[in-house]
């Protein structure tokens, strides 16, 4: 079972309905306790990273999510929920993240148009499991004014452009992470999602 964690950042509920359309089943996990139940786990987000990190660490959420991770299930973090996996970030201060994956989440340059809005051109860097199907360079839905680095990101597996060569997504073991928005990407996104559902536990 796919479970989306509710900790108060996010339209959970188009998510859900995405992962419905390709025929897994999902449901928002409201309590830590329910983690352990989860066999895959998707990390969503909207809004500020300081403040999603204090509302994981108050609904209890990181000690099972840790588990997980170190249990070898498949993890998913979608736009903040993919900044959340880094260490840090200088969101309105610093604050830390996860600290799954090492790097840094900053301010998009001045130099673009903040926050980055609508579909961008997403190039892979080297092959994933959670692109499987998907043609390099198609299209998916971005909302962001903050981004990680892709040159400074070992684990980087796509980028898009958008000023500097930013991530656009992850994969570290059974850590997998988009900037973009797959339940708003239409074909593509709803494959990543469906690929993500076929994953097997490690």
């Amino acid at each position: 079972m796919i479970g989306i964690i509710d900790y108060g950042m996010g339209n959970l509920e188009s998510v859900r309905k995405a992962f419905a359309k390709v025929g897994h089943t999902a449901r928002r996990i409201r309590a830590a306790s329910e983690v352990a139940s989860c066999d895959r786990i998707v990390l969503p987000g909207v809004g500020a990273f300081g403040q999603a990190m204090t509302n994981l660490a108050r609904s209890g959420f990181i000690p099972p999510l840790r588990r997980a991770v170190d249990d070898g299930r498949p993890l998913l973090g979608i736009c903040l929920g993919l900044q959340l996996l880094f260490s840090t970030s200088s969101e309105h201060g610093r604050h830390e993240g996860l600290g799954w994956l090492p790097g840094h989440v900053d301010r998009l340059p001045d130099s673009v148009r903040v926050p980055h809005v609508g579909w961008n051109e997403v190039r892979q860097t080297r092959p994933s499991r959670l692109f499987d199907g998907i043609p390099d360079r198609a299209h998916f839905y971005f909302v962001q004014s903050y981004y990680v680095d892709a040159a400074r990101t070992p684990a980087t597996m796509a980028t898009t452009a958008y000023g500097p060569s930013i991530v656009a997504a992850v994969e570290d073991r059974n850590l997998f992470a988009v900037q973009f928005h797959p339940e708003k990407s239409q074909e593509a996104g709803l494959r990543l999602l469906d690929n993500f559902g076929r994953l097997a536990c490690s």
